[in-house]
Parts: C-alpha cells; sequence; structure tokens
C-alpha cells in the first residue's frame, strides 16, 4: 500500500483536530446500540475508537495510514484499551465477514476520500459484505454550501493555534484539495462530495436502506444541511 497523505500529520492530527467533539457521542451510542464487534473505517489516531473501546466494545480499526495507527495504538494503550488495529482501504477493508461484525462505522466525513462513484460503491459493497442483515453502516458526509466555499477558498485561515489550513474547492469537479500544515508538518489531502440524493440512489443500489438521515449529531431531520449523517441497515 502507498504512503498516507495522513503520515505527515500523525502527530498533527490531535491537535489540528481538538475542537472536533460533537459526533463522539453519536458513534458510542451506535456503536453500543450494535451489540457486538463493530468495524471503524478511518479509524486515525482513535479519537472514537478508544471511548468506543471504553464501553468493552470490540473494536477492528482499519486505517490506511501506518502513522495514524501508530498513534491510535499509542492513545488505546494510555486509556488501557485494546484495538484490533488493521492496515487497509475503506474499499477492501482487511476484515472477514466471519468475524462477526455488526456495525460499519466511519466517521468524521471519511468517505469523501472516495474519489467517484465507482470507489464509493466499492467501499459500500464491501461494508455489505461484513454487514449480517440488519447489521448498520453509519456515516457522515458533506456537501458545501457557496457561501462557504466563497469564505475559505485559497485563503490560509488558523483552525487551532499554530495550525493552518487552505481549503481549495474545485465546484465543477466537486472536488476539495485540504492543505494542512503547523508545528513542523503539511500535507494535502484529496477529497470528493457528491449530493444526498446521490448518496441515496448509492445506498439503495449496493443493498441498504435508511433510517435516518440527520442534519447533525443531535439527530436534527435532514433539511438542505451542508452535513448529513446516515445510519443505514443492510437489506
Amino acid at each position: 500500500m502507498s504512503a498516507s497523505p495522513y503520515d505527515a500529520i500523525a502527530e498533527l492530527y490531535d491537535p489540528w483536530s481538538r475542537s472536533v467533539v460533537e459526533d463522539v457521542s453519536f458513534y458510542v451510542a451506535a456503536a453500543r446500540k450494535a451489540g457486538g464487534s463493530i468495524v471503524e473505517l478511518g479509524v486515525g489516531t482513535g479519537r472514537i475508537a478508544v471511548p468506543i473501546a471504553e464501553t468493552g466494545t470490540h473494536v477492528i480499526g482499519v486505517d490506511s495510514s501506518t502513522g495514524m495507527i501508530e498513534a491510535c495504538r499509542r492513545r488505546a494503550q494510555a486509556a488501557g484499551v485494546n484495538i484490533d488495529l488493521r492496515l487497509g482501504d475503506f474499499r477492501e477493508p482487511p476484515v472477514d465477514p466471519a468475524e462477526g461484525i455488526q456495525a460499519v462505522l466511519c466517521p468524521f466525513r471519511s468517505y469523501l476520500h472516495l474519489p467517484d462513484d465507482s470507489a464509493r460503491r466499492q467501499a459500500l459493497q464491501s461494508a455489505h459484505r461484513l454487514l449480517p442483515p440488519g447489521g448498520r453502516l453509519v456515516f457522515d458526509v458533506f456537501e458545501p454550501k457557496a457561501d462557504d466555499i466563497a469564505e475559505t477558498h485559497g485563503r490560509w485561515l488558523e483552525r487551532e493555534p499554530g495550525i493552518f489550513e487552505r481549503a481549495d474547492w474545485d465546484e465543477d469537479e466537486r472536488r476539495l484539495v485540504l492543505r494542512v500544515r503547523g508545528l513542523g508538518a503539511e500535507t494535502a489531502l484529496s477529497l470528493a462530495w457528491v449530493s444526498v440524493a446521490e448518496w441515496r440512489l448509492l445506498l439503495a443500489e449496493e443493498g441498504f436502506t435508511v433510517e435516518g438521515l440527520y442534519g447533525w449529531f443531535d439527530r436534527r431531520p435532514w433539511s438542505g444541511h451542508e452535513d448529513s449523517i446516515w445510519v443505514c441497515r443492510r437489506t
């Protein structure tokens, strides 16, 4: 597997995402409701996986970045929990359906790293294969609004003290290059988005029923929000 752009910011990631806490309780609740082993795709440094593991849930964490996996391992050890960490890709996660997975979680907009519908379908098909009938896929993504693009395009903005990010948007291609730098580290992340309607169609065609679609992690119904949080059942 080729190097991940997250390798360069594995030590920067936690300071960069320090203020992102609103989704943790949502995903912990989803994991507990699953009632069995869960897979987290894009486990990163364990920001969500560690709190889930602290509830006694068995967590398999998949990430394409060796640096992030090592950071997650240290975080789990410090918390006194065990997370089964595996290097792999969303499209072909190194998990066997026989491992009894009850839910697949993909937090913090990680599915936006999938560049096109072919990759999205592969990822959804893999999640479908891992889950039993009734198992759940839970994830969040976004579709940017024009005002957000106008306010951030091409500008270096300080996200946290000493940590800057710059968003370069391509509205025609529906792609974003997000550059992050600070504390001696720097990287560029490539993201791609589609509409809620397109996600609905992809999910339906790949064997999922949408049980909940929210505009934020407080479970307010989605009504044109930039963010969309999905709770889907394998049919």
